[in-house]
């Protein structure tokens, strides 16, 4: 007897490979048979069929390799923006900020602010924030990054500096702790003023200790600007130096000065990846968002406040309007915003289908869920890659899209038994509309759930179906599993 029958479905098997037809049974948790007869006994039926008649698409669950959930997997456990969009999977930690392992010496340091207020840091060790998360059951799983900036806060006095060899040494301790608790890697986010300071051979000392646990590096480079080549460099080095794979986050070039070099981009890291494990994630968007930075205040392009603690008023508005309203130059009202956050439109699209088509690119949301006005990338991204760029748009077929999002996302990470539609995996699972899916969150109304999702499984448990979370959440803590150099291939010459 099956605990769950689904079909008939078009199964997207997460490895690229072309669709079929089958029943999949669930049992346990697991999916325990592929092409089962109909006729199977099962507790409970799904019938994979719209009402054309046709199958639906089953593929495995999405696994959003770039989120900043860190806090909200414990407080919100519901997690019903990537629920709702077929997101099973979340990795959290990215940017080299992450909700442990952190004792605050004062205020929460930008852009660690994105994660939560001060009290929502309380987790001293990587085992405490382990079993807050195993504490609150959420309805996605959940694997961890830890961040760099994190680290420097817990042992630094200041964060404009290098870290000295005690203050390294400190951070190194830290980080070998979380990684024997399970930690995926380590991830930078040296673009930051809190991480700007550190050198190569701050960050390439503690990545040294990715190589005992089989850990992976990811970064948010140092600038995605005019600099980038040599912040891609930077990356590779630190890899390099310590044997370990390197993941660059949300690859993009910025600034309309920067547009079209995507080709440059992806040839460095095609080359580098001749030579070393490497790969990036990419959220399918022509705009960023992240706190108000000053050194990316430009008229070039709109950028749109979307929180201000001072002026809370103005979220959901351009600075441009508000600079207009103040009767203030751009650079001021964005000084008399901050704190703040901000969404800039500054990257082209060719640009960014580029980058998404690129054989090394996984798909990461970057979603800020604690922006009350967020980029809409946090409720849109995976429908968008599906409907817009696959459908719409013809960048990749649906097979493809459906990798970039799963199994290419469960080897680079190591989620053992996840990612891929095989007896015996996990039943993390996605049914949805091939011909509807889409998303419907936008910049004005960034707080919308996709359509064509039907149903989501996590770890066998029916989570979401036809537009509404069921209440069963079956999420848990997945800590690393064997070395991830495993999950890279060296790209041919």
């Amino acid at each position: 007897m099956y605990d769950t029958l689904i079909g008939p479905v078009r199964v997207l098997d997460g490895s690229g490979a072309a669709e079929f037809q089958a029943n999949v049974a669930l049992r346990e948790g697991r999916i325990a048979a592929i092409g089962v007869a109909d006729d199977a006994p099962a507790r409970t039926r799904i019938d994979g069929r719209g009402p054309n008649g046709r199958p639906r698409v089953l593929s495995p669950g999405f696994i959003d390799v770039h989120t900043h959930d860190d806090t909200n997997v414990i407080r919100q456990p519901d997690m019903l923006p990537k629920l709702s969009q077929g997101v099973t999977t979340v990795v959290v930690g990215n940017c080299g900020i992450s909700a442990s392992p952190v004792r605050l010496r004062g205020d929460v340091p930008d852009p660690m602010n994105l994660l939560g207020q001060e009290a929502d840091f309380q987790y001293p060790s990587f085992a405490d924030y382990t079993a807050a998360v195993d504490r609150a059951r959420p309805s996605v799983n959940v694997a961890a990054l830890i961040g760099h900036t994190a680290l420097r806060n817990n042992h630094m006095d200041r964060l404009d500096r290098v870290a000295t060899a005690a203050e390294i040494e400190a951070m190194r301790a830290q980080l070998r702790d979380a990684l024997a608790h399970g930690a995926v890697g380590l991830s930078t986010g040296l673009a930051y003023a809190s991480a700007y300071n550190a050198s190569t051979e701050e960050v390439q000392a503690l990545a040294q200790v990715l190589d005992e646990y089989g850990g992976l590096y990811t970064t948010h480079l140092r600038s995605e600007f005019a600099e980038i080549l040599d912040a891609m460099q930077e990356a590779y080095a630190v890899a390099h130096h310590a044997r370990v794979p390197v993941v660059i986050s949300h690859l993009k070039c910025a600034g309309a000065g920067n547009w079209g070099r995507t080709t440059e981009v992806l040839a460095s890291l095609e080359k580098a990846g001749r030579m070393q494990h490497v790969g990036c994630d990419c959220y399918p968007y022509s705009a960023s968002s992240s706190t108000l930075d000053l050194k990316q205040v430009t008229a070039d392009f709109d950028i749109d406040i979307t929180w201000s603690t001072p002026h809370p008023e103005q979220a959901g508005r351009k600075l441009a309007d508000i600079a207009r309203d103040w009767n203030l130059p751009l650079m001021d009202a964005a000084r008399r915003l901050q704190p703040a956050g901000a969404v800039y439109h500054g990257m082209h699209e060719d640009d960014v289908r580029r980058v998404l088509a690129h054989k090394l690119t996984m798909i990461g949301s970057d979603g800020l869920p604690n922006d009350p006005h967020p980029h809409p990338r946090l409720w849109g991204a995976f429908p968008r890659v599906l409907g817009h760029y696959s459908r719409d748009v013809g960048l990749f077929p649906l097979a493809e899209a459906v990798r970039k999002m799963t199994g290419l996302s469960a080897a680079r990470f190591g989620l053992r038994d996840r990612g891929l539609i095989r007896e015996g995996n996990w039943a993390d699972l996605v049914l949805f509309d091939p011909d509807t899916v889409m998303d419907r969150a936008t910049f004005d109304t960034p707080l919308q759930a996709s359509a064509g999702i039907d149903g989501v499984w996590v770890n066998g448990e029916l989570s979401y179906w036809h537009g509404a979370a069921t209440g069963d959440r079956a999420g848990r803590w997945l800590p690393r599993q064997g070395d991830l150099r495993g999950g890279f291939a060296l790209l041919n010459g």
